[in-house]
């Protein structure tokens, strides 16, 4: 089991380089590209996350990225704010209400997704994608 750590400033300019980092995992590890296209956005949504959720552009945020038998767990962990996981509503898909579209994708793409949050002390978002042993032709 390999494990990968970043700690990037709370600025939109380093999300790329969360990005880089996982399609090169995932790439290492076998995805299809379709899966680490995915990963992709998942990753960017949960940084999206906590840059909008720290409210000082001085901080930091953690990315743990973790390569075990047939699967990447990858965790981002803010020191945001923090939230209520079971009050974020489902997105109205026909625009009527703003927000929590982050989420809605995050769960939508990964295979598991996990929230822990406390009010004050930030959230952590740890996401689950199980490599395909099939590939398509």
């Amino acid at each position: 089991m390999d494990s990968i750590k970043l700690t990037l400033p709370t600025k939109p300019e380093y999300v790329s380089l969360a990005r880089l980092t996982i399609a090169s995992v995932a790439n290492n590890m076998g995805f299809s590209i379709g899966d680490v296209e995915d990963l992709k956005v998942a990753v960017s949504e949960a940084c999206t996350n906590a840059l909008n959720h720290s409210k000082n552009p001085d901080t930091t945020y953690d990315l743990t990225y973790v390569v075990e038998h047939q699967k990447l767990v990858f965790t981002v962990t803010d020191r945001g704010v923090g939230f209520e996981p079971e009050s974020v509503a489902m997105p109205d898909l026909n625009g009527k209400q703003l927000g929590g579209f982050g989420l809605f994708i995050i769960k939508s793409l990964m295979d598991r997704v996990e929230i822990i949050s406390e009010r004050g002390s930030g959230t952590s978002i740890t996401m689950i994608k199980n490599l395909s042993t099939t590939h398509e032709v």
